[in-house]
């Protein structure tokens, strides 16, 4: 990797952590391009690049993991779309379903003990996104034997 790459990557690190840290915050892509100090067209084509993903599904995936955890927590699904920064249930529920595999009400209303029962930091890992479909976070579901 030149300077220049190793630069570059540095201001799309930036622009990642903005949306890690402010995920629920209205965020476009213009907002996101500047923290990396790039338009937003070349931002777009170099965040995918060297992440797999859009700039807006890496944001998208980090507000539907947050909703999860809030889900799993007992708070409503109308409060859990607000407080990750969506202004639209419908379309919450939509990327919900398409990123976990299932409503945000079949979410919340599944049992989560296996998943409450690992330490946080497991848990964190065990709800991040994955390459494979249709859900882009695994998770730790109850043996249906059991």
């Amino acid at each position: 990797m030149d300077a220049h790459e190793l630069e570059e990557f540095t201001h799309l690190r930036r622009a990642r952590d903005l949306i890690d840290r402010d995920f629920a915050s209205p965020l476009d892509v213009p907002t996101m391009a500047s923290r990396a100090l790039m338009s937003p067209a070349h931002f777009s084509r170099r965040f995918k690049a060297a992440y797999g993903e859009t700039p807006y599904a890496y944001l998208m995936t980090r507000r539907i993991e947050r909703a999860m955890a809030l889900l799993r927590g007992g708070v409503t699904v109308t409060d859990a779309c607000m407080a990750v920064g969506c202004t639209s249930l419908g379309s919450f529920s939509s990327s919900f379903t398409q990123i976990a595999g299932e409503t945000p009400t079949q979410y919340r209303t599944r049992d989560h003990a296996a998943i409450e029962a690992m330490p946080g930091c497991l848990a964190r890992i065990n709800a991040r996104p994955s390459s494979v479909k249709p859900s882009r976070i695994r998770e730790v579901r109850p043996n249906a034997e059991a």
